[in-house]
């Protein structure tokens, strides 16, 4: 006997016929279930997994033509085998209609009914194997079509998360402009594209950054090489005057408003606060390459960034400027209450600069030391004016005072929160190259290099001014003593392009 019998299901009115198969199959290790007609059948597939089913035609409230249309509706995978008396050409088209899979003659042979049972057994598992093996197919093609749809989703946001990045890390709007150029020829593909400032005043376009692939075709290069051609020029002016919003023209090749080397064409203006601002065009010579929705949609998105990236910074640039003027206006306030000290601060930012221009600094250190060259004294606020403007010697105990503006002057500049390295320049622009300075006592190059550079600048003009409890020196006397000081109070390097500008430019 099989552990996991085959379940068959035989149909037919005439109780001799079944007791006798049921019998016969039983033995063979079948499950046998019968019925007297298609009602008592179809309530016994309702509630068993049947594997085949013999039935006959002619039965009462329904008969077997019936049953097999019940079953292909319900499971077109069950063999049905129709078993008759009375064959006719009508009832075999009728059967085949009806999904039945063969047709066998009474009396029915039983070794021949098995014999037909195991062939659709047989057959019957291929058929199951090849729907599980064509559905398995059909996933993979839905699963394969999931993961280029996924893939596609993730390039996208990967290219919209790297617009964003990009303009979140711009710090000029000239480097916004090179962003917007770079990524229409990255992302997009194009072969060239342009940003212009466009003037509604009178009209007209100023190219203010480029950016292309390695073009080759002379006539493009003679055309499009250094700007827009005139006739795209015109166009897009054109484009302007009727809409505002960013055009498409994917195949241009019939356009005759462009040069015949235009394949496609995407125009994208920026706005600020609804106003045009600028206009990034993005061009294609190439054949086989053709602009289209998503392709626009990229390029609405760098411009919008762009936008979102250029009134942020000229936000901060206005923030900053003002809190610059601010702070400056504490220091000149500072100064005109010491007659002696007067524009101290602005000659210590120009000797500075001077000096790192000299040591091959960066544009940035440029820039940090002018603004804390400007800055440096401006913790003298928090010193009181009986120090201050004292016309004697200072005491101990005040010159300790007088030593905490370094500090006092970093505080104001930490809160905030713009100037973080032009802080730490000021906190140590008193340090000494031998490490006796304050307020750290650090030592060689554990001071920042523009704070030495600062201190000699500093010192410079400290020197070579007048003060109340003495006159200046001669600029010959002031250099020997900056240079007497080089490796103690001074950095060597510091001292030696100091003297460098010094017979150059200060002897003036």
């Amino acid at each position: 006997m099989r552990t996991d019998p085959i379940k068959i299901l035989m149909v037919d009115d005439e109780n001799v016929i079944l007791e006798v198969a049921e019998e016969y199959f039983q033995k063979k290790g079948y499950q046998v279930y019968t019925a007297g007609n298609g009602i008592e059948a179809l309530e016994i597939l309702n509630r068993e997994q049947i594997g085949c089913v013999f039935t006959d035609i002619n039965m009462p409230e329904m008969d077997g033509l019936d049953l097999a249309e019940q079953i292909r509706m319900k499971d077109n995978t069950l063999p049905v085998v129709i078993m008759t008396g009375y064959p006719s050409l009508e009832n075999t088209i009728q059967t085949l209609k009806n999904g039945v899979i063969d047709y066998l003659i009474k009396p029915v042979n039983l070794e021949q009914m098995e014999l037909t049972l195991k062939r659709i057994l047989r057959e019957r598992a291929l058929f199951v194997e090849n729907l599980i093996l064509k559905e398995e197919v059909e996933r993979q093609e839905r699963l394969k079509k999931l993961n280029n749809e996924l893939l596609e989703r993730v390039q996208e946001v990967n290219t919209l998360n790297r617009v964003m990045e990009d303009f979140s890390s711009a710090d000029s709007s000239y480097g916004i402009f090179n962003n917007i150029v770079d990524l229409g020829v990255e992302e997009l593909k194009a072969d060239k594209v342009f940003f212009h400032i466009y003037s509604d005043q009178d009209k007209s376009l100023a190219l203010v950054a480029s950016s292309d692939l390695s073009i080759e075709n002379e006539t493009v290069c003679s055309l499009f090489g250094k700007d827009l051609s005139k006739a795209a020029y015109k166009f897009i002016l054109d484009i302007l005057k009727k809409d505002s919003n960013p055009c498409l023209i994917s195949d241009a090749g019939k356009n005759k408003h462009l040069d015949d080397v235009v394949n496609s064409l995407m125009v994208v203006p920026v706005k600020i606060r609804d106003n045009i601002f600028g206009i990034a065009s993005a061009f294609s010579f190439s054949k086989d390459k053709h602009f289209n929705e998503k392709d626009i949609y990229y390029m609405s998105f760098i411009s919008q960034k762009a936008s979102s990236a250029i009134e942020n910074i000229a936000l901060y640039e206005n923030i900053y400027d003002n809190l610059f003027s601010t702070l400056y206006a504490f220091v000149t306030a500072l100064e005109v209450r010491d007659l002696y000290t007067q524009k101290h601060s602005t000659r210590v930012a120009k000797y500075a600069h001077m000096i790192a221009q000299e040591m091959g600094c960066t544009d940035e250190e440029l820039d940090i030391i002018r603004f804390a060259g400007s800055l440096h004294d401006i913790g003298k606020i928090g010193i009181r004016d009986n120090i201050l403007l004292k016309p004697t010697q200072l005491s101990a105990e005040e010159y300790k005072k007088i030593k905490e503006h370094p500090v006092i002057g970093a505080d104001i500049i930490s809160k905030l929160g713009l100037w973080d390295r032009e802080m730490v320049i000021i906190r140590h622009h008193h340090e000494r190259f031998d490490g006796k300075g304050y307020p750290s006592g650090l030592k060689g190059d554990e001071i920042p290099k523009l704070s030495r550079i600062l201190c000699v600048a500093d010192s410079f003009d400290a020197i070579d001014s007048d003060r109340a409890y003495r006159k200046k020196m001669g600029k010959k006397e002031v250099f020997s003593i900056i240079e007497e000081n080089s490796g103690t109070q001074f950095d060597p390097e510091v001292v030696k392009a100091f003297l460098t500008i010094a017979d150059q430019e200060l002897m003036n």
